[in-house]
């Protein structure tokens, strides 16, 4: 079968780059064949100058894709999209704009800036009866998955990732996703509240749950290390961390080409739950009180 077209929306990510490099750059080793870049739309955002999309540009194009400014070119010839914007405020904007086509649609994280844009999504997306998902590598990466699978049903997890500094809007948000979506792959749903402080390192953050369980987020600042630990009632406990000895991005396309192909890897109510939580620990860091865990 010939490849499924992808338009990337968006330069202003490494993962711009890191996809469509896995998909058909001929250095690569065992690609993603079923999937192939064709264009990627840049604009400017806070999160990359200039010349970093140049740069990003001309390898693209040395891969076969067609970079270009223009919207309604970047989308003529596809078949899915894959929304890869680094900056949040702009997933609602161009969520839009791709969701009118009707194509399959991946977000790549977080869901949006604010759980209001959240809601605004889901509701375009149900209004033009578009198929979608959202998620960050990680949830995929083979040492959390293979580790969560020798504990059947945890109590508590502890989860450990870094925060970067965003260049605008929510560092929690837009960093800590990747640490809370490991924790909703490990835990699963019913989260109620989130609990979190500030301190020298970053940032810790307490999660509980409806029927008693707990989890805790660390987020830390210059260390760029990714693992969890956790344990059922029984006490047998499981600790993970994540060496990349299968790429994560490899394990992510492997998740969007089962979601172009008709399957949802991450249940909307898991994406809306983790969009919440960040949302509750960046209310509980300015308030300094545990915040709810909105439901829509």
């Amino acid at each position: 079968m010939e490849p499924l077209k992808i338009a990337i929306i968006g330069l202003d990510t490494s993962h711009s780059v890191a996809l469509p490099k896995l998909m058909q750059d001929p250095e690569v080793q065992e690609p993603v064949k079923e999937l192939k870049a064709v264009t990627c739309l840049r604009f400017p955002t806070p999160f990359q100058s200039e010349q970093g999309q140049d740069d990003r540009q001309a390898y693209l194009e040395s891969i076969g894709v067609k970079v270009t400014r223009d919207f309604d070119e970047a989308v003529a010839d596809c078949d899915a999209i894959m929304l890869e914007i680094n900056d949040p405020a702009f997933h609602l904007e161009y969520f839009e704009k791709c969701a009118k086509l009707g194509k399959p649609i991946f977000l790549d994280k977080p869901f949006a800036d604010t759980l209001e844009n959240t809601k605004k999504i889901m509701d375009i997306a149900k209004e033009n009866n578009v198929r979608y998902f959202t998620a960050s590598s990680l949830r995929f990466d083979i040492d959390l998955t293979e580790g969560r699978a020798r504990v059947e049903q945890p109590v508590s997890a502890t989860v450990w990732g870094p925060v970067g500094r965003a260049p605008a809007g929510s560092s929690i948000i837009w960093y800590g996703v990747h640490a809370f979506e490991m924790l909703n792959m490990v835990m699963g749903a019913g989260a109620i509240s989130v609990h979190g402080s500030e301190d020298m390192h970053g940032y810790v953050f307490h999660v509980i749950y409806a029927d008693g369980r707990r989890g805790i987020v660390e987020l830390s600042r210059n260390c760029w290390s990714y693992g969890a630990s956790c344990r059922d009632a029984k006490g047998v406990t499981e600790t993970f961390k994540v060496t990349g000895r299968v790429p994560f991005y490899k394990m992510l396309l492997v998740e969007i080409v089962k979601f172009f192909n008709g399957e949802q890897p991450v249940a909307l109510s898991d994406s809306v739950e983790i969009m919440a939580m960040l949302s509750a620990a960046e209310t509980s860091v300015r308030t300094g009180q545990p915040a709810p865990v909105y439901k829509f």
